[in-house]
């Protein structure tokens, strides 16, 4: 066991820069002694009134997520070598996170991507930026890292 529980909150998502915050919080959390937490969700939808296309929805959308912070998991854990905290939760992103940060007081930090994409940063980011009040509990710190930082520029920050 590590001798810091801290943890190092990454939202994921199938975007490169998820990619590159992953990379960036594992080889912070490498260099500390922290550990990685990888939260995946599954915003609700809107078949509420299609019973049967709403739960072939619902089983779809759980196994992406599923799929997904597996192969983040991998990634996490080949720079780590220890094997994440995984999460996936249900409900709207803003209020799950804020959710998981006030239920677990070691996530010390949350570690999201910025888009280089001319529609704006993402959109959590977005939301800091607005300052629109994305914690609704406990404050933690962001890290914001840029999707352009190579794997090499992240090592020489760490």
């Amino acid at each position: 066991m590590r001798k810091s529980q801290r943890k190092f909150l990454i939202v994921a998502d199938e975007s490169p820069e998820c990619r590159t915050a992953l990379y960036f919080a594992a080889r912070r959390a490498e260099a500390t002694g922290a550990r990685v937490c990888i939260l995946a969700v599954i915003e609700p939808g809107d078949f509420n009134h299609w019973l049967g296309v709403a739960e072939a929805s619902q089983r779809e959308a759980m196994e992406a997520a599923e799929t997904l912070l597996e192969s983040l998991a991998e990634d996490a854990e080949a720079v780590t070598g220890e094997r994440p905290d995984l999460l996936l939760r249900e409900g709207k992103r803003r209020e799950v996170l804020a959710d998981v940060l006030e239920e677990d007081p070691m996530i010390s930090i949350l570690i999201l991507g910025a888009s280089p994409a001319k529609e704006g940063p993402g959109p959590l980011v977005s939301a800091l930026a607005r300052g629109k009040g994305l914690f609704a509990g406990r404050a933690v710190p962001v890290t914001i890292v840029p999707a352009e930082l190579s794997k090499d520029e992240i090592d020489a920050l760490v």
